[in-house]
């Protein structure tokens, strides 16, 4: 009998188109959702990837990988989960003179925080210098946003996310205070909820994802999604205390 043959992947060169996303490895390879290799990090090929439900990751040492993971992890934002312990926190913080969020006022020191916050299991991190680099381009594109917690002056924590349109793509947090990066992404549902962005992509399935609400989507109606948000009007990315009404309630939302 034949050796079944394992199925391969294209290697991008510069410029290259990206392959269908329904063409990325299935469940029954060692890599499902991988669809391509090689490429460029470059503002025009980044923008292509995530327009088509794509996105970049891999190791220092490894090519450029290209993924595009079925089921997908998205949190419908009216379907954000807001536990009573949180909404404590964001009252406090609401509150309390010096707490402010702001959005892309350092959104280089943000992502260098990602790329050096610890991981569960250990092992490097996936934010390479290549990466930090790429992504601060399309920061500079106007296609990339931190959004950030600051108490006292003091960057405590915040996320960064790539934002098309009204496609909002989650990519990684980072907290040097007690839930600092949770109130980030508080504020970034709120902001989205304000503004009518209904959903923020999340890659891949985690318990803690889980628990504030996000599901597994799958792939194709992901891409129809993006095909749909990524040509409307996106928001101007300003961070105003009124989306926390979003949230919570008028008297805990004022400051």
């Amino acid at each position: 009998m034949a050796a079944m043959q394992q199925p391969t992947i294209p290697w991008l060169e510069a410029g290259a188109a990206f392959p269908p996303a329904e063409r990325a490895l299935g469940q029954d390879t060692d890599a499902p959702g991988l669809i391509a290799a090689g490429g460029r990090l470059d503002v025009h090929s980044l923008h292509a990837a995530y327009s088509h439900g794509i996105f970049p990751w891999y190791s220092d040492g490894q090519p450029i990988l290209w993924w595009s993971p079925d089921p997908r992890m998205v949190l419908q934002v009216d379907r954000f989960r807001l536990h009573p312990s949180m909404r404590k926190t964001l009252r406090r913080f609401v509150r309390s003179p010096g707490c402010e969020i702001r959005i892309d006022s350092d959104f280089a020191r943000v992502i260098g925080h990602c790329a050096s916050q610890p991981r569960d299991g250990g092992g490097g991190t996936w934010i390479v210098a290549d990466m930090q680099l790429a992504y601060r381009q399309l920061h500079s594109a106007g296609l990339a946003h931190s959004v950030e917690v600051w108490v006292d002056d003091e960057l405590v924590g915040g996320l960064y996310c790539v934002a098309i349109g009204q496609a909002v793509f989650g990519e990684s947090m980072f907290s040097r205070a007690s839930d600092a990066s949770k109130i980030a992404l508080s504020a970034l549902v709120a902001f989205c909820r304000f503004h009518g962005i209904r959903a923020i992509d999340c890659q891949q399935n985690t318990r803690h994802l889980a628990s504030l609400g996000a599901a597994e989507m799958p792939r194709a109606a992901f891409v129809q999604h993006c095909s749909r948000a990524i040509p409307l009007p996106g928001p101007r990315w300003i961070f105003e205390p009124l989306y926390w009404h979003q949230l919570l309630p008028d008297r805990d939302a004022n400051q």
